[in-house]
This record gives C-alpha cells, sequence and structure tokens, in this order.
C-alpha cells in the first residue's frame, strides 16, 4: 500500500513500512539505540584513555627535558625561557587528565545512566522497549493483515479460475476445429465451459468484495500505525535529544581553548619567553665567568707569625716537607690536620667552575639513553657524591669553600695527592676543601 491511502491500488514496492512485517526495522530501532549508548561509551572511554596517555608523555616530557636544561650549558633569562616550555607540558598535562576525569566522571557515567533508565533488560532477554513496540506494532497491523490474507486467497482462486476458463475455451474452440467431431463430446466441452465461467465470475465476485472490505479496514490500520510509529518516534526523538546534549557536554570538556585557564598558560609562556634578555645573560656571564670575575691580585704581605693568615698558597711546603696546620677553626681539639695544597692543586682551580670543558667532563644526560643535546664529544665521567661536614671550615684562598659543621654539600672531584677535594655548596659556588673535613652521606 501507499504511504497515503487514496482509495486505489497503488503499484510500490514490498519494501514498504505498510507491508506486513516491515515494521520490524521501527523495532529494531529501538535495539539500535541501545548498542548505540554502548557504542558511545566506547567512544568515551578511548578518548579517555587517549588523554591519559597524552597527559602522562607531556609531563614525563617536561620532567625529562627540565633536567636537561638544568644540567645543560644554557644560562640565565634564556634557561628560564626555555624551562617555561617544561612548564607550559606541565600544566597542560594537568588539564588533559582533567578532561579525562570529565568524560570518565561525568559524560561516561551520565550516559550510562540514562541508559539504564531508558532501556531495560527483561528476564528471557532482549529488552522491555523492544518487546512494547513489537506488540504495538504487531497489534495495529494484525486485523489488516488477516484481512489481507482473505483478499490474496480470493485473488488467488479468482486468478485460477481465469485460467480454467480459458483452458476450457480453447479446447471447445479446437474441439469445433476439428473434422470428426462428435457432438456429445463438443456438448460436454462446451458444459464444461459455461461453468468455469461461471466460476469464474463467482470468484471475481468474492476477489472484489474482499477487496473492498480490505479497502475500507486500510485508513484505521493506517491510523493505528501512526499512533504506535508516532509513539516511538517520541522515543528515538528523546534519544536524539539526549545524546546532541551529551556530545555539546563533551564538546566543552574537550575544548580547552574556552578554559580561562589554557589562555593563561599560553599568555604566561609568552611573557616568561618574551624576558629573556641576550644583554642580561652576557652580563651575568661576564660577571660570574669572565673578566668581571673579582681577583685577589697579589699583594705585598709584611712576614707574620700567624702562618695560616700570611703564607699563600703557593708558599705552603710540599708533602715531602712536612705539613703545614691552615685553616683550623676552634669548633673542636679533635679536628683533623688540614692538608696543604700544591701548585698543581691550586692550577686545577684556575679553570671556570661551572660549565668549562674540563667540569663539565662527563655526559649529565647518559641516564636517559638519548646522549647529551648539548655535548658532541665524549669526556671523562663526572664525581658526583653528596657529602656532609664534620667541622668548621673558612676558606683562605678566593678558591676554597667555607662551610660549617653539618652542612651538607657535594663533592664533584675526586681527592688530589695532598688531600684536597673539590666541591660544590648549595648555592652553586664551588670550590676545594679538605677531603678529611667530611664524610660521605649513607
Amino acid at each position: 500500500m501507499s504511504g497515503s491511502y487514496d482509495g486505489s491500488m497503488i503499484d510500490v514496492s514490498s519494501d514498504s513500512f505498510w507491508e506486513v512485517g516491515n515494521y520490524k526495522r521501527s523495532v529494531k530501532r529501538v535495539d539500535d539505540g541501545n548498542r548505540l549508548c554502548n557504542d558511545l561509551m566506547s567512544c568515551l572511554h578511548e578518548r579517555a584513555r587517549i588523554e591519559k596517555s597524552y597527559a602522562q608523555q607531556l609531563t614525563e616530557w617536561g620532567k625529562r627535558w627540565r633536567q636537561l636544561i638544568e644540567k645543560g650549558p644554557q644560562y640565565g633569562t634564556l634557561e628560564v625561557a626555555w624551562s617555561a616550555l617544561c612548564t607550559e607540558a606541565e600544566k597542560v598535562s594537568e588539564l588533559h587528565m582533567e578532561v579525562k576525569s570529565a568524560l570518565m566522571g561525568e559524560d561516561y557515567e551520565k550516559l550510562k545512566n540514562w541508559q539504564r533508565d531508558s532501556y531495560h533488560k527483561q528476564m528471557i532477554g532482549g529488552y522491555k522497549e523492544t518487546k512494547e513496540a513489537d506488540d504495538g506494532f504487531r497489534k495495529a497491523q494484525k486485523p489488516w493483515a488477516k484481512k489481507l490474507k482473505e483478499m490474496e486467497t480470493m485473488k488467488k482462486s479468482y486468478h485460477s479460475a481465469c485460467k480454467e476458463e480459458k483452458l476450457a475455451a480453447s479446447r471447445e474452440t479446437n474441439s469445433k476445429l476439428e473434422s470428426n467431431n462428435n457432438p456429445e463430446a463438443q456438448k460436454k466441452l462446451q458444459e464444461k465451459l459455461e461453468k468455469c465461467q461461471q466460476e469464474g465470475q463467482k470468484t471475481k465476485e468474492r476477489y472484489q468484495k474482499s477487496l473492498e472490505e480490505l479497502d475500507k479496514l486500510t485508513p484505521q490500520y493506517m491510523e493505528n500505525m501512526e499512533q504506535v510509529f508516532e509513539q516511538w518516534q517520541q522515543f528515538e526523538d528523546t534519544r536524539i535529544g539526549f545524546f546532541r546534549e551529551l556530545l555539546l557536554e563533551v564538546k566543552q570538556h574537550l575544548d580547552l581553548s574556552s578554559n580561562h585557564r589554557f589562555q593563561t598558560i599560553y599568555h604566561t609562556l609568552e611573557d616568561t619567553v618574551s624576558a629573556a634578555d641576550a644583554e642580561d645573560d652576557l652580563k651575568w656571564f661576564r660577571s660570574n665567568h669572565g673578566p668581571g670575575m673579582p681577583m685577589n691580585w697579589p699583594q705585598f704581605e709584611d712576614w707574620s707569625i700567624d702562618l695560616n693568615r700570611t703564607l699563600s698558597r703557593r708558599e705552603k711546603k710540599k708533602p715531602s716537607e712536612g705539613v703545614t696546620l691552615t685553616g683550623i677553626s676552634s669548633t673542636g681539639s679533635d679536628q683533623p690536620v688540614q692538608p696543604a695544597k700544591t701548585s698543581s692543586s691550586a692550577s686545577s682551580t684556575e679553570k671556570t667552575p661551572d660549565w668549562s670543558d674540563e667540569d663539565t667532563g662527563g655526559n649529565p644526560f647518559s641516564t636517559n639513553g638519548d646522549g647529551n643535546p648539548f655535548e658532541d664529544e665524549p669526556a671523562s665521567p663526572v664525581v658526583s657524591v653528596a657529602v656532609r661536614a664534620l667541622y668548621d671550615y673558612d676558606g683562605q684562598e678566593q678558591d676554597e669553600l667555607t662551610f660549617k659543621a653539618g652542612e651538607e654539600l657535594t663533592k664533584v672531584g675526586e681527592e688530589d695527592g695532598q688531600g684536597w677535594c673539590k666541591g660544590r655548596l648549595k648555592d652553586g659556588k664551588t670550590g676545594l676543601y679538605p677531603a678529611n673535613y667530611v664524610e660521605d652521606i649513607q
């Protein structure tokens, strides 16, 4: 039947909704709605995993490169600008973790709860809504389908009678054309034809009557089917509206460009990078590692009985000539004797303490497996051992460290033949100190 009833039969495809049983597609749509809920939940779950993985990669990348930058030769405001990239990664990572939490904690749970409230499982399998839709359509279609079946039976009988009538007419005609026709046989054939014509007329009338009765039922059939269809249209409209609302919420969670914290991250990054100043960095390097560094230029010194205060390092005795007590503070009588430094020890400290070729001999990034991106040529290993001062020590020369008992520092060079070690204080200052004034931290 056609989609709009006009009282006449119209040749339409058997795929029409109005054909018996073709409402099954509308019933299937109810099942499809439940399946689409599962599909969308899987979609959100996968996206949440991607957000989490990306956040973790950003965090690892930021941590790794922050260490590389801190250990690398870059200095000053440009080091701060470079490190700002790592800060950006860490903060963006936090935002993506929040996206992951919102997708799973809000959107996923909201969809899961809606599905549970909208689709109810049956003990015998399937969903209550699917069965209700199927029952509704079947009930609406049943009277018309029954009358259609009767009409099809009348139609079949009429067509069969027509076939018999045509066959009887053909036989009767052929009998007349035969020369040796038997009048008795001719009469029987004629009676057969008349009987077939009468039967054909009766079946035609029954067929026409059945069709008229079907046509009378059709408007009510269409109305009932429309009502059931509209009921499940509303159900589907609710699902589509909910999905649309949910997807808009997902969009809000995914759209970091509308998040003021996201915007602040990049405003801060831009300000930090823009603050990098070559002039300031060059001045800093000049003051800390260049001609701007202070120097204890040689001056005339009167002889003094306090050798600790008057003798320069070059005048201290060599190990073979005995040990000169220097740098001893009055914190305890059991303090060890400070070893004398020879000219070779002193000369080793004249090198730039930070990021000279000799100081950075080892690869500070060898632990990450990728090598040092700042260093092209291999160098010797660097010592880095945490130690604790056992006694107070006041540095007597510019290249010596001053520290208090209990203070922690880092040993960055092995002990030389005269008992001196190279170390670095927490404020970054490097210099020499007596090896027997400290102990390793376990």
